[in-house]
C-alpha cells in the first residue's frame, strides 16, 4: 500500500511493507565519491576547486573524505520510484534501507558547502593567515 503522505516510523513497518513506499527517494538525489585524505594546503585548493562548482559539497566521516554530488538520477519518477528498477545498476541493487537516511537523524563530523569554508578550514590548520571572505561592504556617507 503507498502512502507517500504518511509519516511511518521505521520500527511500525508490517513484514510485507517497504520503507521505500513512505520515502521521497533521497538515496537517489545524490551520490558521494570517497576521495584522497587532503594532506597538504595544495590538496585543499583542490576540494576548495570542486566547492566552486554547483551542487557539490564535502563531507568527513570517520577519517574519510568524500565528494557529494547533489543530482537527481535520470530515472527517479515522480512518485519517488525508479524508472529502470528491473534494469537498475548493482549498486541500486545492493542498497537496503537496514541504515537508509529516511529517518533524517544522521550528522556529518565534518561538512563543508562552500570555497570559503575549505579555504578557512585550511588556513587554520596550516596556520596561514590568508583569507577567502570577501572584503567588507564600504558604507556610503550621506551628505
Amino acid at each position: 500500500m503507498n502512502k507517500p503522505n504518511a509519516r511511518m516510523r521505521r520500527e511500525d513497518l508490517g513484514p510485507d511493507e517497504s520503507l521505500c513506499e513512505y520515502c521521497t527517494a533521497k538515496c537517489c538525489r545524490y551520490f558521494a565519491l570517497s576521495i584522497d585524505t587532503p594532506r597538504t594546503f595544495a590538496d585543499f585548493e583542490y576540494l576548495r576547486w570542486y566547492l566552486l562548482h554547483d551542487r557539490a559539497s564535502l563531507f568527513v566521516e570517520g577519517v574519510t573524505w568524500y565528494l557529494l554530488v547533489h543530482t537527481t538520477c535520470k530515472h527517479l519518477q515522480d512518485d519517488h520510484r525508479c524508472g529502470i528498477y528491473e534494469t537498475r545498476p548493482q549498486i541500486c541493487r545492493d542498497y537496503t534501507t537496514d541504515q537508509c537516511e529516511y529517518d533524517d537523524t544522521y550528522t556529518y563530523e565534518q561538512y563543508f558547502e562552500t570555497p570559503e569554508q575549505i579555504a578557512e578550514y585550511a588556513n587554520a590548520r596550516f596556520n596561514r593567515p590568508e583569507t577567502f571572505r570577501s572584503p567588507r561592504p564600504r558604507l556610503s556617507v550621506l551628505a
